[in-house]
């Protein structure tokens, strides 16, 4: 009886997740373009993501660079935010809200507001500056500059995770601070020998949902490059300079594009397999950092 009730996950999984994923592995070997029958290659597409596509090296520096900085600021800006929240002053119910609310917003919707804000000539965020006489960048329009503003714009979103460290926060016992206060801590003491300590699981868990999420980023650059003009030159969309042409969009264009299949698959593979080796490390050295109420890492 147990497994006719888990039938429907497991039809799911089998002709939903595990069969399309098998299928993409054997295609990664094969020159494969949907109309025509596949060639099996080896190992020739990876090959030549690492000899012959230039645009792979690109795509990939783009991604680990939005990784690098994103990761880090999104999670201490959600620690941030969640600290201030924390506090008992009236009216925090609705700061709480307002911080929670660009979460929970239409992603598309979203990106067409900061196209706009970010706007060179006629943006807010470019009208404000010029009030204290900074000549604001081109944003989107600058290859310097182009995933800066989506980093931007992924701090806007700190609201998901704040509203998890809040949770937490609102769980530390009180008795804790007691005793701090009563050893003579300071307000720095007691942040990082107790509030900080308290966190690192759920700094350990958006750390490594934030990794992964970021490698995949997609949607934001394809949505503003489509929205916004930011086509480059060649017909496969990458934005200025091929600045935004991240990982997930370089392998989107060879899929869909130019209906590469087999190599897209191998860029997929490869993608699937720097996740899962920084996963592995996080919860190798996790041990090193991550503190448990219950102690021996439980």
């Amino acid at each position: 009886m147990g497994y006719l009730f888990i039938s429907p996950w497991i039809v799911g999984l089998l002709f939903l997740m595990a069969g399309p994923l098998l299928f993409s592995l054997y295609v990664s070997f094969t020159d494969y373009n949907i109309t025509s029958q596949m060639n099996f290659v080896g190992l020739d597409n990876y090959k030549r993501m690492f000899t012959e596509d230039n645009l792979f090296w690109t795509s990939l520096w783009n991604t680990l660079y939005f990784v690098i900085f994103s990761v880090p600021l999104t999670t201490a800006g959600a620690v941030f935010v969640a600290l201030l929240l924390n506090q008992k002053i009236p009216g925090m119910k609705i700061f709480r809200t307002i911080y929670y609310l660009p979460a929970v917003l239409s992603g598309v919707a979203v990106y067409f507001l900061w196209m706009h804000l970010l706007s060179p000539s006629t943006g807010l965020v470019n009208t404000i500056l010029d009030w204290f006489g900074i000549n604001g960048p081109a944003w989107l329009f600058d290859p310097e500059w182009t995933k800066p503003s989506l980093i931007l714009m992924k701090l806007w979103s700190v609201g998901g995770g704040m509203l998890l460290y809040l949770a937490r926060l609102q769980g530390v016992s009180p008795a804790l601070y007691e005793a701090a206060d009563l050893d003579g801590a300071n307000a720095f003491q007691k942040f990082f020998h107790i509030t900080l300590p308290m966190l690192t699981p759920i700094i350990f868990f958006d750390i490594i949902t934030s990794t992964i999420f970021s490698f995949q980023i997609f949607q934001e650059a394809y949505v503003m490059i489509q929205g916004g003009d930011l086509s480059s030159s060649g017909g496969l969309e990458g934005g200025p300079a091929n600045s935004l042409l991240f990982y997930n969009l370089h392998m989107w264009n060879n899929a869909f594009k130019i209906f590469n299949m087999g190599y897209a698959s191998a860029m997929a593979w490869f993608l699937f397999f720097i996740i899962m080796i920084l996963t592995v490390f996080h919860l190798k050295f996790s041990n090193k950092w991550v503190h448990y109420d219950g102690g021996d890492k439980k």
